[in-house]
C-alpha cells in the first residue's frame, strides 16, 4: 500500500508546533492523546516535573474484554477510565493535547469519554 511519504512527519510537525504553546503544570496536566492504527492511548503528564500521572490504553488487560466495541466505542471507554483513575488522584481539570491529531473520530471520542468521566478542559 502506497502512504505519503510526509503524512507521519506532518503530523509530528503540527505536534512540536501544538506543544510550543500547551504545556502541562500541577494543577492543570496536560491530557494527551496517541492513535495507531489498531488501538488508543491517553496519558496525563505534570510537565513541570516531567512525570506521566495516569494512563491508560485499550491494550491493557483491564480493557481488552470489550468484545465487538468499535474503535471509536473504545476510545471513547478509555476516556472515561483515563477520567476515573484521575478523580482517584484528585485531578479534575486537564489541558487538552490532541498530539496532532486532527480533532474529530476516536480522538474526539476520547476526549468525549473523559468530559463525561468528570474531567474539565
Amino acid at each position: 500500500m502506497f502512504k505519503r511519504p510526509d503524512s507521519r512527519g506532518a503530523r509530528i510537525k503540527r505536534h512540536r508546533r501544538i506543544r510550543r504553546t500547551l504545556s502541562g503544570t500541577s494543577q492543570r496536566p496536560r491530557l494527551a492523546v496517541f492513535r495507531s492504527l489498531a488501538h488508543i492511548y491517553g496519558q496525563i503528564i505534570d510537565d513541570t516535573v516531567g512525570r506521566t500521572l495516569v494512563h491508560v490504553t485499550d491494550v491493557e488487560p483491564a480493557m481488552r474484554d470489550l468484545g465487538d466495541a468499535t474503535k471509536a466505542e473504545r476510545a471513547k471507554l478509555v476516556g472515561q477510565e483515563l477520567a476515573k483513575r484521575a478523580r482517584e488522584k484528585g485531578i479534575t481539570a486537564v489541558v487538552f493535547d490532541r498530539g496532532g491529531f486532527l480533532y474529530h473520530g476516536r480522538v474526539k471520542a476520547l476526549a468525549d469519554g473523559a468530559r463525561e468521566g468528570g474531567l474539565q478542559f
